[in-house]
């Protein structure tokens, strides 16, 4: 019965040992976290120097650090809002393949894809352009066009087309892809 007393005061006291360690590794950690990047030779100088003021250390915290860590923290995110507002913005943008189709097999298709080309608007940049055979002679103009989201809409596009009422029967988006 005696050696397990004497055994559970040794593990105890490694209990007790134990605990201060972490105590001073959490306040270290707490510290380096606090501070700006410090050069390792640094960081080990002022850790033990600070390792030799852990006899005085206060156990309840105190405001005094609480304020700094919050005046630290107000600098940082100060200093990251102006570093994002520096950034530029993305800027969403769409590819539209749109498919033009003709009256008839008698339309100019040349004719055709000017005026579809005379279509402009603040974010809209034309693209590439085919002849899709349809069926009995009859083509459609394939087109493509890069869109600015928040400028430019597929129906937009579907409306200053249809305008052209002598060339353009209808308008379809054959694809539509976010860039």
């Amino acid at each position: 019965m005696k050696s397990l007393e004497l055994e559970n005061q040794g593990l105890h006291k490694v209990v007790e040992d134990l605990r201060a360690a972490l105590f001073k590794l959490e306040n270290r950690v707490r510290v380096l976290e606090r501070s700006p990047a410090v050069p390792c030779a640094k960081a080990v100088a002022v850790q033990s120097a600070k390792e030799e003021d852990d006899d005085e250390m206060d156990l309840f915290g105190s405001d005094e650090e609480d304020e700094e860590a919050e005046r630290l923290k107000e600098e940082r995110i100060a200093a990251y809002a102006a570093k994002k507002s520096k950034k530029p913005t993305l800027i969403a943008k769409s590819s539209i393949l749109l498919d033009v189709k003709p009256w008839d097999d008698e339309t100019d298709m040349s004719k055709l894809e000017e005026c579809v080309r005379s279509v402009v608007a603040d974010g809209l940049l034309w693209g590439q352009s085919k002849l899709v055979p349809v069926g009995y002679g009859i083509k459609k103009l394939q087109i493509g066009c890069v869109v600015e989201d928040d400028k430019v809409g597929t129906d937009l596009l579907e409306e200053e087309i249809t305008k052209f009422e002598d060339y353009v029967q209808s308008v379809d988006v054959a694809a539509f892809n976010k860039i």
